[in-house]
């Protein structure tokens, strides 16, 4: 076995087993989901759960009504008893947790808060959010539209490069020398450019039938994909390997 691994979680549909984003406004303002797929189409993804979460202020919807969702959310135990077996017993490999993800602050924390995880991970990547004074969820995007935008040509959200996020994180970290292996856990379509990035001896546990697996099948080869790819449909198979592995 390795001695020092990352693992790396998308956060929607990789380690929860909904959309955050989606989530909220489906329990709390059904009519205000139908208008965020309508829009979705027109208006950058983050900018437009920012229009709808000021829509729901205006409906008289609270930050406890917002964290009481939050706390709904599915999250298989077996995803969480896995995290938190392997970061615990550190040998014989030690690992390192890091959430990278299109969902954004407020949301991710309540949810980990919520399930005993806070520490879980040694950073949160995402898109900035905090309750106002008055109740408002204020949600920005991680890459401010009026600085410098990433530039990323493989299909990154204008939001954030995943990639680039990733490429830092390392920087940060000690390098990808730091880390014999790196495990990314993901699902999305905007998870393909941070896999781009991975080395031989890297896997990636990709969820089936999903906008990544599509991806990888049609770009993959073409793009230079280094890892080892392992499917996954279920929270348990990702238990299963990470204890195994």
């Amino acid at each position: 076995m390795v001695k020092t691994q990352l693992v790396v979680f998308d956060f929607d549909w990789s380690f929860a087993d909904q959309d955050t984003d989606r989530y909220v406004f489906e329990v709390l303002a059904p009519e205000l989901r139908k208008s965020l797929r309508a829009n979705k189409p027109t208006v950058q993804w983050t900018d437009n759960v920012a229009a709808h979460l000021v829509k729901l202020h205006e409906q008289g919807k609270t930050q406890k009504d917002i964290e009481s969702t939050l706390q709904g959310l599915p999250v298989h135990p077996a995803m969480m008893r896995g995290v938190q077996t392997v970061k615990n017993r550190q040998e014989p490999t030690k690992t390192t947790f890091l959430c990278l993800s299109n969902s954004n602050s407020v949301f991710i924390k309540t949810i980990l808060a919520h399930h005993g995880l806070s520490d879980q991970f040694v950073e949160i990547i995402t898109n900035p959010a905090e309750f106002k004074p008055n109740g408002l969820l204020h949600l920005q995007r991680r890459v401010d539209p009026n600085g410098e935008q990433h530039g990323c040509k493989i299909g990154c959200s204008a939001n954030m490069c995943k990639g680039k996020e990733l490429e830092e994180f390392m920087q940060r970290h000690g390098g990808w020398e730091a880390f014999e292996r790196v495990v990314y856990v993901g699902d999305g379509g905007n998870d393909f450019c941070p896999l781009l990035r991975l080395r031989s001896q890297d896997v990636a546990l990709v969820r089936m039938y999903r906008e990544l697996s599509r991806r990888i099948v049609k770009d993959g080869e073409a793009f230079g994909l280094k890892p080892t790819v392992v499917p996954w449909g279920g929270a348990w198979e990702v238990e299963a390997w990470l204890l195994d592995n």
